[in-house]
């Protein structure tokens, strides 16, 4: 006589959150920290660095899923070299750190006009699983062909900066073709601004100045000199008690003091690497 086996049927209902890390993420709050960047003073009036910071923490506080991981802004600093921004990299050390999850900024040309900064940098923060959000785009750095679309309005961020920079040295052409000759009066001693825009002797920092060419032409060295003026509690130009080599080798060097000035000492190469070079031919002023 057979005997009939009973299979046991089972079945088996997948559970709707598959492990402890995928129920981890299902809750765990995204950490979004802001960028921010204002390079100009018009640009400051047209879109503030107040108003942008205010604008990210309120953005960031309002979405329900999203933790506050800070606001990076770097205010008045050039977007074409990222390691001259102090909050842009203190902000790459913090993802590289885990702390944040994804970052929002305004555009690609906030983030970097330099395009192989940007493209450098989004590359890492995609190593360390961090999303950038460009909101003027619409575009997430972990879209798929994203780097594509990055690197056309990176490339176009870059060229206007390259534009402005031509402008501005353009225009520098301009006035000293009309003798006009910018002075940075915070560090020259001896001389303010005066009422007809043209510099206008300070008696008291002139008595300075002429006691440092006098001693120098009595055969005092430069670093004698500096020691002079520091035990005399004589403020250099910039105010501080202390005289330096440099500081007063720039006096006795400086074309100004006998009325002339000269220009174009240097220039930039180029406007993203921001490297300077001694003209070999220099422009000559007479004040």
């Amino acid at each position: 006589m057979e005997q009939t086996v009973l299979q046991r049927k089972v079945n088996y209902i997948a559970p709707k959150i598959k492990t402890e890390t995928d129920a981890e993420n299902s809750y765990r709050q995204i950490r979004v920290a802001a960028y921010c960047r204002v390079s100009t003073q018009m640009e400051e009036q047209l879109n503030s660095y107040e108003v942008q910071v205010k604008h990210y923490t309120d953005k960031i506080n309002s979405e329900p899923k999203w933790s506050f991981a800070g606001i990076y802004a770097d205010k008045g600093i050039s977007g074409t070299s990222a390691k001259k921004r102090d909050e842009f990299m203190k902000m790459i050390r913090a993802c590289k750190r885990h702390k944040i999850d994804m970052i929002i900024t305004k555009s690609i040309s906030r983030f970097s006009r330099n395009t192989l900064d940007c493209l450098k940098y989004i590359r890492i923060l995609k190593e360390l699983n961090v999303d950038v959000y460009f909101e003027e785009q619409g575009l997430h750095s972990k879209d798929a062909g994203a780097e594509f679309y990055i690197t056309i309005y990176g490339s176009i961020a870059q060229s206007e900066a390259e534009n402005i920079s031509a402008n501005v040295k353009w225009g520098k052409q301009q006035s000293a073709k009309e003798g006009k000759v910018s002075f940075s009066y915070n560090s020259f001693l001896g001389y303010k601004k005066g009422a007809d825009g043209k510099p206008e002797i300070v008696e008291d920092e002139a008595k300075v100045v002429r006691e440092i060419f006098d001693k120098y032409l009595e055969g005092e060295s430069v670093r004698t000199i500096a020691k002079y003026l520091t035990a005399n509690q004589i403020a250099t130009p910039t105010g501080k008690e202390v005289w330096h080599y440099g500081t007063v080798k720039s006096i006795l060097s400086n074309e100004k003091y006998k009325g002339d000035a000269l220009i174009n000492k240097t220039y930039v190469v180029d406007c993203i690497s921001k490297r300077l070079k001694e003209t070999t031919e220099k422009g000559l002023n007479t004040m």
